[in-house]
C-alpha cells in the first residue's frame, strides 16, 4: 500500500516525509506499515536532545546547531516540540520562525509536533517521526523539547547525547535540583553567559558535579558557556558533543542505546496492543458499573480485578 511512499522517503523526498510523518501522527498508519517497512534502514542517525528552562534559549541553541552540523556536511533534522494549547490541542510552532534561515536547505529539515499531553516534554508521536527522519538517511537528529522545568527522562531514553540549557538566573537552584537532572545532561549548557552570575553559575554547576561518582566508562558532564545570540562558545559545544559522540561509540554506549530504544519500543507496543485489545472487549462492562448510583458501584480496584479475571 505505501510502497511508493516507501520508496521516495529513502530518496529523502521532502513531500513523501511530511506525508509519512502526518500520517503517523494522527494514527492512520493503523498496522503500522510505514515504520515496520522503514524498520531495516534505521540505527545510523545520531540523535541529540536539548531541554531546559523556558527561556533559556533553546531554539537559539538548536539554530546554531544546525549551522555548525551543516558546515560539517552533516544533513540535519529537527523535531521541535511545541506546547499544546490546552483547549485545541495545536502548537504554537513559534520555533519555525526562528529557525526560517534554514528552511531552504535542501539538506535540512525542520518538524513542530504539538506535545498533545506527552509527559517529560517529548510528544507521544516524537520517537516514530525520529525513525522517520533516521530512514530517510538523515545524519543528525536535534529533539528541542518543551522546556518544563522537570527532569525529562523520555529525552534520554529517545537520544543518544543529551544537553541541558540553563541561564545565570538559574544559579539560585542548582542545590535544589533534583539529582535525575545532574544525571539525564551529558553537557550543561550556561547560554546568555554575557549576564551576570554566569561565573558563578559555571563554578557551582562544576562543584555539584564533581560531588557526584562517576563510574567506571560513565561520562562526566561537560559544562560549556554560550551566548546563541552572537556565537560565543558555540565552536566548544560542538566540539563537547563531537567528544561525547567518540566516548559513547569507543564504551559500546552507542549500541547500548540502540538496543534500549528497541527493547521500550516493543514494550510500549505490547502495552499499546494489549490495552487496546483489552478495552474494545471491557468497556461496556464498565460503563454498565458507571449506570449505578456511586455507593452501589464496585470499588475501582474491585471492578479492575474482576474484568481482568473475566
Amino acid at each position: 500500500m505505501f510502497t511508493d511512499l516507501i520508496r521516495n522517503i529513502r530518496l529523502r523526498n521532502r513531500i513523501a516525509i511530511a506525508r509519512a510523518i502526518s500520517l503517523v501522527e494522527d494514527e492512520r498508519d493503523s498496522n503500522n506499515e510505514i515504520l515496520s517497512n522503514l524498520f531495516p534502514h534505521t540505527g545510523k542517525a545520531y540523535r541529540i536532545g536539548i531541554t531546559g528552562p523556558p527561556g533559556a534559549g533553546k531554539s537559539s541553541i538548536t539554530n546554531e546547531l544546525i549551522r555548525l552540523f551543516r558546515d560539517s556536511g552533516k544533513s540535519v533534522a529537527v523535531i521541535s516540540v511545541d506546547p499544546s494549547s490546552p483547549f485545541t490541542g495545536g502548537a504554537l510552532l513559534g520555533d519555525r520562525i526562528r529557525m526560517i534561515n534554514h528552511h531552504n536547505d535542501e539538506k535540512v529539515f525542520i518538524r513542530s509536533m504539538a506535545s498533545r499531553g506527552g509527559q517529560g516534554g517529548l510528544a507521544n508521536k516524537t520517537k516514530e517521526v525520529a525513525d522517520i527522519f533516521d530512514a530517510a538517511g538523515y545524519d543528525i537528529i536535534l529533539f528541542e523539547t518543551v522546556g518544563v522545568g522537570q527532569v525529562e527522562l523520555d529525552v534520554m531514553q529517545a537520544t543518544d547525547t543529551v544537553l541541558v540549557i540553563l541561564v545565570p538566573e538559574s544559579g539560585d537552584d542548582i542545590q535544589m535540583m533534583k539529582a535525575g537532572l545532574m544525571e539525564i545532561a551529558h553537557i550543561f549548557v550556561i547560554n546568555k553567559s554575557d549576564r551576570e552570575g554566569s561565573n558563578k553559575l559555571f563554578t557551582t554547576l562544576n562543584s555539584v558535579l564533581h560531588s557526584i561518582p562517576v563510574q567506571k566508562n560513565n561520562w562526566y558532564p561537560d559544562v560549556i558557556k554560550t551566548t546563541a545570540t552572537n556565537g560565543d562558545g558555540l565552536p566548544d559545544l560542538f566540539s563537547a558533543i563531537n567528544k561525547h559522540r567518540t566516548h559513547i561509540v569507543d564504551t559500546g554506549l552507542w549500541k547500548s542505546n540502540l538496543d534500549m530504544r528497541y527493547q521500550r519500543q516493543v514494550k510500549e507496543s505490547v502495552s499499546h496492543m494489549l490495552e487496546s485489545t483489552f478495552w474494545g472487549h471491557n468497556y461496556s462492562a464498565m460503563e454498565e458499573e458507571m449506570k449505578k448510583p456511586h455507593d452501589k458501584r464496585k470499588p475501582p480496584y474491585k471492578l479492575a480485578e474482576s474484568l481482568i479475571s473475566q
